[in-house]
C-alpha cells in the first residue's frame, strides 16, 4: 500500500483528504505539527507527499526546495495561492505538479495515482544509457567523472527515451507523457530540446545517441 503524506494545517481538509485517499486504496497521513516539517516529511519516507504552501513556521517552497537537496520523492503542491509567479516558483523548486484550491477530488486522484505510475521505478537511482549514465536522483548525465545538467523538460524527455531504449518512440508519445506531467510543449519546443539533449551528450563525447526515424519517432541507441 503506497503511503501518502498530507502537509496540510487546515484541520478540516487534512482530515477529508486522509479519509478520502484512504478509502481508495492508500495509506494516508496527515502531519499534525509543523515546526519541524522538513526533517519531519523526510523521516516519514512517504510514497508521495501533498504540500501546502501556507505553513506556520516553514513556508511551504521553502520546504520543497530543502526536501529537493536529499529526496527524489514526488511533491503535489496543493494551495490557495493561484498565480502564476508561485507556480513557477514550485516547479524550480522541484514540485512535481501544483494544484491550486478549490479542487476538483476525484482529478485530484487522478493526478496522484498518475504520478505514482510515472515514478514508480523512483526508487532506480541511476540508468545505464549504453556509454553514459541518467542520474536519477540529480538529474543529471554522467560519463566518467563528468556531469551535464537537464532541463525539467530535458530529463522527463531521457527519462522516457531511457525506459524505452532501444525502441522507436514517437514524438505523440513523448508528448502525451510530458502532457500527463503537466509539462505543456508543443511540435518546436520538442524539436528545441532533443536538439539540446544531441548537444549535451555531445559535450560527453557521445554523437547520434538519439536516433530520429523520419516521420515516426526517435530511438535511444
Amino acid at each position: 500500500m503506497q503511503k501518502i503524506l498530507i502537509v496540510e494545517d487546515d484541520k478540516k481538509i487534512r482530515n477529508e483528504l486522509e479519509t478520502f485517499l484512504n478509502k481508495n486504496g492508500f495509506l494516508a497521513k496527515g502531519l499534525t505539527k509543523f515546526d519541524n516539517i522538513i526533517q519531519d516529511i523526510l523521516n516519514e519516507k512517504a510514497d508521495l507527499v501533498l504540500l501546502d504552501i501556507n505553513l506556520p513556521y516553514t513556508d511551504g517552497e521553502f520546504a520543497c526546495k530543502e526536501i529537493r537537496k536529499t529526496s527524489n520523492v514526488p511533491i503535489i503542491m496543493v494551495t490557495s495561492r493561484d498565480n502564476e509567479i508561485d507556480e513557477l516558483m514550485s516547479l524550480n523548486y522541484g514540485a512535481d505538479q501544483y494544484v491550486t484550491k478549490p479542487y476538483n477530488i476525484q482529478i485530484l486522484l487522478a493526478k496522484i495515482t498518475g504520478l505514482l505510475k510515472r515514478n514508480s521505478g523512483s526508487n532506480i537511482e541511476k540508468i545505464d544509457c549504453n556509454g553514459f549514465t541518467l542520474n536519477i536522483a540529480e538529474r543529471v548525465i554522467e560519463k566518467d567523472d563528468k556531469k551535464i545538467d537537464l532541463t525539467k523538460n530535458e530529463y522527463s524527455i531521457l527519462y522516457y527515451l531511457s525506459t524505452h531504449k532501444n525502441k522507436l518512440v514517437t514524438r505523440d508519445e513523448i508528448m502525451d507523457y510530458l502532457w500527463e506531467s503537466e509539462e505543456f510543449i508543443d511540435d518546436n519546443t520538442l524539436n528545441v530540446n532533443i536538439k539540446r539533449l544531441r548537444t549535451k551528450l555531445e559535450e560527453l563525447g557521445l554523437t547520434e545517441k538519439i536516433e530520429t526515424k523520419r516521420g515516426q519517432g526517435y530511438l535511444l541507441r
